[in-house]
């Protein structure tokens, strides 16, 4: 019987292909890195947009759409970049450690911050593409957890550009396709702009949920634009359990400061003074759509309770369950005059899935934190 051979332990040089070079990795490099430092900036704000006392200011209206788009596209730019990268330099994970300890202990410790650096980066684009399509198959907080990984990526790749600044400064210095030995088939000029083709196009397949007239041709876009009202829902009114209590002709809105306290009916809030605003409507997801809102004005509910300028709000749904059934408005929301207790969308009645009968929007506001279904304000002390 003839004994199997263990195949031997590839090594670099069995790795010959001209397009594993470092100006090949320096280049690629580079984009990946400039994309995962937009998408830390603009998620580091998305983060801070949802925290109960965030400073952001309530303008512009347009803000938190155009830094989460941003924040989203930078994210899937990184997808196709990261794989060349990788494809690149794995050659490099065969070489032999070193025999001197000195030597051997600085590339364990290289090893292991590129380890970390890879092992995060795909953790965050992973879990980042599953919150855009809101799939979530693990029983983590997505936020906190994201915010958390976020920061060892950007201090992996401190680490890895610092130990690398030598051998990049140098790859990055002449032309990519400098020394580059010839043969058929793709140059290294070719991978790279290859690698810059396929980021743009998985950007232009997704950023239709942002840009609504690139929607047509994104069609890998998690939104498409339709829903009800002519704007897209993430979670409806039946999924929430809401359908009766919100349809209930005993709902009242409670406006509470203090020990005073109002009641109104859907028809109170009606008779009030009417106020439009047309305001964007932007989910963590990088989905947005504009919408033609119609209600009274926040800062006139509090006005009846007596509240001064300057207070936050606890804005409580009929929702009784879920992570945002209660809300923290922020005093510059509070008081801005294009914040609205909305009761109508687009010249009609708010639909029981946009929040019916009444929700809340705010200018610059995460959608995750645009109340559907409000049954109560209270003023905070």
């Amino acid at each position: 019987m003839t004994a199997l051979k263990t195949p031997p332990i590839p090594e670099q040089r069995d790795f010959p292909s001209r397009l594993h070079h470092p100006r090949v990795a320096a280049r690629v490099g580079a984009w990946l890195g400039i994309c995962f430092l937009v998408a830390f900036a603009t998620g580091l704000i998305s983060h801070l947009a949802q925290q109960p006392d965030s400073w952001l200011p309530s303008r512009p209206v347009w803000g938190y759409r155009l830094t989460q788009g941003v924040h989203v596209a930078a994210g899937t730019a990184c997808v196709p970049l990261l794989l060349v990268k990788l494809w690149t330099v794995y050659p490099r994970f065969w070489i032999r450690p070193p025999r001197p300890s000195r030597e051997l202990l600085l590339h364990v410790a290289e090893r292991t911050s590129v380890g970390v650096l890879v092992a995060a980066a795909i953790f965050q684009l992973a879990t980042g593409l599953a919150n855009v399509t809101t799939w979530y198959p693990w029983s983590f907080s997505f936020r906190s957890t994201h915010f958390a990984v976020a920061w060892v990526v950007i201090g992996a790749l401190v680490v890895h550009i610092a130990v690398k600044l030598p051998v990049v400064r140098e790859a990055l210095t002449g032309p990519v396709d400098q020394d580059e030995p010839p043969g058929d088939g793709l140059s290294r000029r070719g991978l790279v702009r290859t690698a810059g083709i396929a980021s743009a196009v998985a950007v232009l397949l997704t950023v239709g949920g942002t840009v609504p007239w690139l929607r047509k041709v994104s069609v890998l876009s998690a939104r498409s634009g339709d829903g009800p009202q002519d704007l897209p829902i993430n979670k409806s009114a039946r999924a929430a359990g809401v359908t009766a209590s919100a349809t209930d002709p005993a709902y009242r809105l409670e406006v509470v400061h203090g020990a005073t306290s109002i009641s109104l009916t859907r028809g109170d809030l009606l008779a009030m003074p009417q106020t439009a605003a047309g305001l964007p409507i932007a989910c963590v997801e990088g989905w947005s759509a504009h919408g033609d809102w119609s209600g009274v004005r926040l800062r006139d509910l509090l006005d009846l309770v007596g509240a001064p300028r300057g207070s936050a709000v606890t804005v409580s749904s009929l929702q009784e369950q879920g992570a945002f059934r209660m809300t923290h408005l922020p005093a510059q929301f509070a008081d801005d005059e294009l914040t609205l207790l909305a009761l109508g969308l687009g010249g009609e009645a708010l639909s029981i899935d946009h929040g019916y009968p009444a929700r809340l929007i705010a200018p610059n506001r995460p959608g995750v934190l645009q109340t559907k279904w409000v049954s109560r304000l209270e003023v905070e002390a």
